[in-house]
C-alpha cells in the first residue's frame, strides 16, 4: 500500500471517531419538534376539566331553623276572611233619657259620687245586705275594698276614672222584658265590635287603649269593665270579661 493510502485511511479513521464523540455529546433531552409538541387534539382532550354534575338541591320547605315544617295557621289572615262574631241580644241606646228613670237616677248618683275623689261615696250605693252588687273579687264582705283592689292607685282614684267614663256611654238593655232584664254600661258590652263606626270606636278608646282593642276584636266581643243597673234603679255588678 502506498504511503498516500495509509495517509487517507488514517484520516478517514480519526473523522468517524469524531463523528461519534460528537453524537454522544449531545444530550438525550433534545427531542425533535414533532416529539416536544403533542397533537393537537390530545392537548385539548387533557387540558378539559372533567364535567361535574351539578347537585339538585331539594325545595325549600318553610319551617323553623331545624327544617323542621310549621303547621299551617289556625286562622288564615291572607284569605280575608273573618271568623263570624258572636250574635249579642241587646238593644243599643246612646240616649240616656230613654232609660227608665230609677236607671238614670243611680246612674247620676254614682257619677257624682265618683267624681268627689272619694271612694267611701260609693258605699250607700251598692246596697248593702241582700241585694248588694256583685265586685269582682269581693268575697261578700266588702264590695268598696274589692273596687278599691282594681286601681293602680291606693286611693281608687283611677277606678273612679273608669266608672264615670264607663257611665258617659250610652247602654245595652239586655233581657229585655225578664226577670234578668239589666242595663249594662258602656252599651260596647250588648255590641258586636266588628260593627262599630269609626265615631263609636273613638268613643270605646276612651275607655281603652288602641291594643285593648285590637285584642278585643280578635274575638269581636268587649271585654273590659262594665256596670249593670236593674231597672228599679238597683247597681248589681261592676265586673270585667265577658
Amino acid at each position: 500500500m502506498s504511503c498516500f493510502s495509509k495517509g487517507l485511511l488514517r484520516s478517514s479513521a480519526a473523522l468517524s471517531l469524531m463523528l461519534s464523540l460528537a453524537v454522544a455529546s449531545v444530550p438525550h433531552g433534545a427531542y425533535a419538534l414533532s416529539e416536544l409538541r403533542p397533537a393537537p387534539d390530545a392537548a385539548s382532550e387533557s387540558e378539559k376539566p372533567a364535567d361535574k354534575q351539578q347537585p339538585v338541591e331539594p325545595k325549600a320547605v318553610e319551617g323553623d331553623s331545624d327544617g323542621i315544617p310549621l303547621p299551617d295557621p289556625l286562622v288564615n289572615r291572607s284569605s280575608g276572611q273573618q271568623t263570624d262574631a258572636p250574635q249579642i241580644s241587646a238593644q243599643i241606646e246612646h240616649d240616656i233619657s230613654k232609660a227608665p228613670e230609677p236607671v238614670r237616677r243611680l246612674r247620676q248618683l254614682i257619677i257624682d259620687a265618683a267624681s268627689t275623689g272619694d271612694i267611701e261615696k260609693l258605699r250607700p250605693l251598692v246596697n248593702t245586705g241582700p241585694n248588694q252588687a256583685r265586685v269582682d273579687g269581693d268575697n261578700g264582705n266588702d264590695p268598696i275594698a274589692a273596687l278599691k283592689s282594681f286601681s293602680g292607685d291606693p286611693d281608687g282614684l283611677e277606678v273612679l276614672a273608669i266608672i264615670i267614663d264607663l257611665l258617659s256611654t250610652g247602654y245595652a238593655r239586655v233581657d229585655a222584658g225578664t226577670p234578668d232584664e239589666m242595663y249594662v254600661f258602656p252599651y260596647f258590652a250588648g255590641k258586636s265590635l266588628t260593627t262599630l263606626t269609626p265615631p263609636e270606636k273613638v268613643e270605646l278608646l276612651r275607655i281603652i287603649t288602641a291594643g285593648d282593642l285590637a285584642d278585643m276584636q280578635e274575638y269581636g266581643n268587649y271585654s273590659f269593665y262594665r256596670i249593670g243597673i236593674s231597672p228599679d234603679g238597683q247597681w248589681k255588678f261592676f265586673s270585667a270579661g265577658d
